[in-house]
């Protein structure tokens, strides 16, 4: 189970929001070992596309140093998806290479009747993905 608060639940969808109609994507960090999201690190979609993220790789490099400083981890990994359901496609089941993380999906389309987004939480592991349950707290 993912449990978040409800201050990074609105960060994220409202990144999501602010970059449709490309895909947004950024990380919640966390404590080392801890699996607790606590900072907030929107990135540069560097394919600026409405189908596909990618993290600019000095990004990239720049992101892991500074967690490696800060004795944190990426807990969330996060992107949207500006047409389809909040669902990892085959691309991004292919690129997910931390095991310990949150998958969060945010889908800025209107997919299932219930509103303009959805907010979901998956754990892909060596290709398999599971989902789950999504806890929002006020705090932790």
């Amino acid at each position: 189970m993912l449990t978040i608060t409800q201050a990074l639940h609105d960060q994220i969808v409202a990144h999501a929001r602010a970059d449709h109609p490309d895909e947004a994507c950024g990380v919640v960090a966390g404590p080392v070992g801890e699996g607790r999201p606590e900072r907030f690190i929107p990135m540069l979609n560097a394919a600026r596309s409405p189908t596909f993220y990618e993290f600019d790789s000095q990004d990239l490099l720049k992101l892991y140093r500074e967690l490696d400083d800060r004795d944190e981890e990426p807990v969330i990994i996060y992107h949207s998806h500006t047409a389809t359901e909040a669902y990892p496609s085959r691309t991004d089941i292919s690129y997910a290479n931390e095991p310990g993380a949150h998958y969060v999906l945010v889908s800025t389309a209107d997919t299932d009747g219930l509103g303009d987004f959805q907010f979901r939480s998956f754990r892909i592991v060596e290709g398999e993905v599971t989902e789950e349950e999504v806890k929002i707290v006020d705090a932790y």
